[in-house]
């Protein structure tokens, strides 16, 4: 009948592989002491053998030392899947497609915009706003001269928010174009050093409201601010809309 290191020794190298203690474990413990401490030795093997199950993976063991049947089963809880709390890039948003000409899109139509100008090939549809872009050829991608925004819904709202505070500072003022109420200021000066944007607020429609703006860069090429006014409303004449 095998002695009790003979039984631990065995199945400490089966289950080396598994539970990663090392082969010989029972003999730098075991023969570490002399015949005469050999009984309190082998209840040392015992607890090393334990302690080496439980910090291992999780494992189920089944052994005998000599007539004594044994069973144990060691368990340890899994680490709970790591969290990846990076937020997603946002993605750009849809755009409204293929405009040909970018003279009609969304619920309106274009009738003027001034000589040199043609659509960016950008636009951004945002649900209740939507917008398109102008430059001349051969600007640089992401610039633009004329701005066209059109707001439907509970972003006209917003948009009245922005008229109703120029009011409130009297900046801007009140203009009719084609029996439609409008309102022309220059919007965002100051921003990074900017003169401004000179805009045209449009009601083109019960329930839309078009925003029309010229770059600053765009409003230097003309002559004063009449002469971009001017032009404001010839392409606010011209806006139509289709709904």
């Amino acid at each position: 009948m095998p002695t009790l290191e003979e039984e631990i020794r065995r199945l400490m190298a089966e289950g080396t592989a598994e539970l990663r203690a090392a082969p010989d474990l029972t003999e730098r413990v075991v023969w570490s002491a002399g015949a005469k401490r050999r009984r309190r030795v082998r209840v040392a093997v015992v607890a090393a053998m334990a302690a080496a199950c439980v910090a291992a993976v999780p494992a189920v063991l089944s052994f005998s030392i000599g007539t004594a049947p044994m069973a144990g089963t060691f368990a340890t809880t899994p680490e709970p899947p790591a969290i990846d709390d990076t937020p997603p890039e946002p993605s750009d948003p849809p755009s409204l497609g293929d405009l040909g000409d970018g003279r009609e899109f969304g619920r309106v139509k274009v009738g003027y915009l001034p000589g040199g100008l043609e659509w960016s090939g950008r636009s951004v549809d945002l649900g209740d706003t939507y917008l398109v872009s102008y430059v001349h050829p051969g600007d640089e991608k992401g610039s633009y001269q004329v701005e066209i925004m059109v707001h439907e819904g509970a972003a006209v709202h917003e948009a009245e928010g922005r008229i109703a505070a120029h009011r409130d500072e009297a900046d801007g003022e009140e203009v009719t174009v084609g029996g439609r109420s409008g309102y022309l200021v220059v919007q965002h000066v100051g921003e990074d050093g900017m003169k401004g944007s000179p805009t045209l607020f449009l009601r083109t429609a019960d329930g839309q409201l078009a925003e029309i703006v010229f770059s600053p860069v765009y409003a230097a090429e003309y002559d004063g601010t009449e002469a971009v006014d001017a032009e404001l409303l010839r392409i606010g004449q011209g806006l139509t809309s289709t709904m």
